[in-house]
């Protein structure tokens, strides 16, 4: 065999048969078996005074995971209520079920269409796997916060900034999916996820702002001219209707005389038709 066979390192699958020798085993299960008759000799000996120490009451949302000599005891989690800890040999951990709301802190995302927004976020889950969260993660919790806030970073750089604005409920309901498949294996439930608020640069919404009123100006503008051509419509209507009968511009005439009486005016201006010096004209002539 040559140096450089020699020197290469030799990577070797590891497996369960290979973890630990038979022998090693069985007389770790002989040590183990010994410890805890000597606790319980222990307890015994010490009674009533090792009830204080063996006897944990567990609240209604908690519940503890124990470990036997480093192995999880048969049964799964313990509570709520009182349970039995054997000193020495056992070692738990109690695990909270109830809702806990983190707010994911202001995150500087770039949009695809390439503006920077800054996001702010709200995440609630709960702990539904005590067993799971607590030998398959180290810290469940705060591995699940981390997740959030990539998760909404990743899940919001592939959004314009219009559909950042128009679709929060979809956002929201994608970084929830997200988020509950990624936690799954870890004990962990993704109740609920919220974009609280998206606060757009200063610059920017001033510019959005100036668009907009540009825009309502417009429309503005547009309806005038709309009002202004159905109005002189109506005007075209009413004065083909008033020659056809020369009586209501008669009419129409009393009609403004009574609009101005009503309202005090000491001078009155009466409007005369040209036609009816017509009739006079005729006569001199």
């Amino acid at each position: 065999m040559s140096n450089k066979e020699r020197t290469e390192p030799q990577w070797v699958t590891p497996s369960s048969n290979q973890d630990v020798p038979p022998d090693y085993e069985t007389i770790g299960t002989i040590f183990g078996y010994a410890l805890q008759a000597l606790s319980w000799l222990l307890i015994i000996v010490t009674f009533p005074f090792s009830m204080c120490v063996c006897l944990k009451v567990i609240k209604e949302y908690e519940r503890v995971v124990i470990f036997r000599i480093g192995r999880l005891v048969f049964g799964g989690a313990r509570g709520p209520g009182m349970i039995f800890i054997i000193p020495c040999i056992d070692s738990y951990r109690k695990i909270d079920l109830r809702v806990v709301s983190y707010a994911v802190p202001p995150q500087e995302i770039l949009s695809k269409d390439s503006v920077t927004v800054s996001v702010d976020a709200v995440v609630y889950f709960r702990t539904s796997d005590p067993i799971a969260s607590v030998n398959n993660v180290d810290d469940a919790i705060y591995s699940t916060k981390l997740l959030a806030q990539t998760t909404l970073r990743n899940a919001l750089g592939m959004k314009t900034l219009t559909e950042m604005l128009t679709e929060r409920e979809a956002i929201a309901q994608l970084c929830e999916t997200i988020l509950d498949e990624g936690t799954e294996h870890w004990g962990v439930k993704v109740e609920r996820v919220e974009v609280k608020d998206i606060r757009l640069p200063q610059q920017l919404t001033r510019a959005m702002a100036a668009e907009a009123e540009a825009a309502r100006e417009a429309r503005a503008k547009v309806v005038a001219a709309e009002g202004e051509q159905k109005a002189s419509r109506a005007l075209k209507e009413a004065a083909d209707v008033i020659q056809a009968n020369p009586v209501a511009l008669q009419l129409r005439h009393l009609q403004a005389l009574n609009s101005i009486a009503a309202e005090h005016n000491s001078t009155i201006v009466f409007p005369v038709p040209v036609e009816m010096f017509g009739a006079f004209m005729k006569k001199d002539q």
